[in-house]
């Protein structure tokens, strides 16, 4: 326990040190596993719901990584738990900006393992997705845009009506840069081939802000972007398109 607390040392350097050391001791000494992994869930726990400070958890969720690496399959019940009720709550932490990356990186390993994970996970991230804090939008966009890198088509469709409820809101941000990074998903083939075939779903939930959007925004990079995703979704399913259009432009003569 001691040797994990001293993870929260000021000095970069012995945090590497430590982290190593840990690795090792994870490695040769397999009765210690379990219980150092409960460690690690009580620190995050602490730091989430109690203090909001320790320096070492970018180093912590580094080591997580390549332990979750080596779960076993199936994962067992008490890592899925670790992953809905440790790592999600993890993404509320205003200092999340510090360890964003490693955290990313731990969930799409979970996700890669078992891809039945994805469901609650993106629902977690909706749950606690940031209301005030632009930079930290960016942030979950640039997560969720990894997630989406490995998702299987069949979880797609559990989530994609909540996923671009969400992301049609971040389209309409006023800042910019949220905008930006949610239209660049349109840039990503893997998604564009998801959103092709599910094209009679999305379309619908996003027209009516990239319409509104094209005509109306501040900002001439974010109307070039939105009139990009505009022609794609025209050439995916012209019909929907020239409906939704027509439908559109009654509702705002009424």
């Amino acid at each position: 326990i001691q040797l994990l607390e001293l993870f929260d040392s000021e000095d970069p350097r012995e945090r590497d040190y430590l982290k190593t050391v840990l690795h090792r001791i994870y490695g040769k000494f397999l009765g210690l596993r379990a219980f150092i992994r409960k460690q690690i869930n009580n620190i995050f726990l602490r730091f989430v719901y109690e203090t909001e400070h320790f320096n070492g958890v970018a180093e912590l969720l580094e080591i997580l990584g390549s332990i979750i690496n080596g779960f076993a399959l199936p994962l067992k019940a008490e890592h899925k738990q670790f992953l809905v009720k440790v790592l999600i709550p993890l993404h509320t932490v205003r200092s999340l900006s510090l360890f964003h990356a490693q955290l990313a990186y731990c969930i799409v390993q979970f996700l890669e393992k078992d891809p039945s994970l994805t469901e609650p996970v993106i629902r977690g991230l909706m749950k606690f997705w940031p209301k005030t804090c632009s930079q930290k939008e960016v942030m979950f966009l640039g997560e969720l845009e990894e997630i989406l890198d490995v998702i299987e088509p069949s979880q797609f469709v559990k989530i994609q009506e909540p996923l671009f409820k969400q992301i049609a809101k971040c389209v309409s941000s006023p800042h910019f840069q949220v905008a930006e990074r949610a239209l660049y998903y349109w840039n990503n083939e893997y998604i564009m081939s998801l959103i092709e075939e599910n094209s009679n779903v999305i379309l619908p939930i996003m027209f009516s802000s990239l319409y509104r959007i094209s005509k109306e925004h501040w900002n001439p990079a974010i109307v070039a972007l939105v009139y990009n995703v505009l022609k794609a979704f025209m050439e995916m399913n012209s019909t929907m398109f020239d409906e939704l259009t027509a439908t559109y432009k009654s509702d705002r003569q009424r």
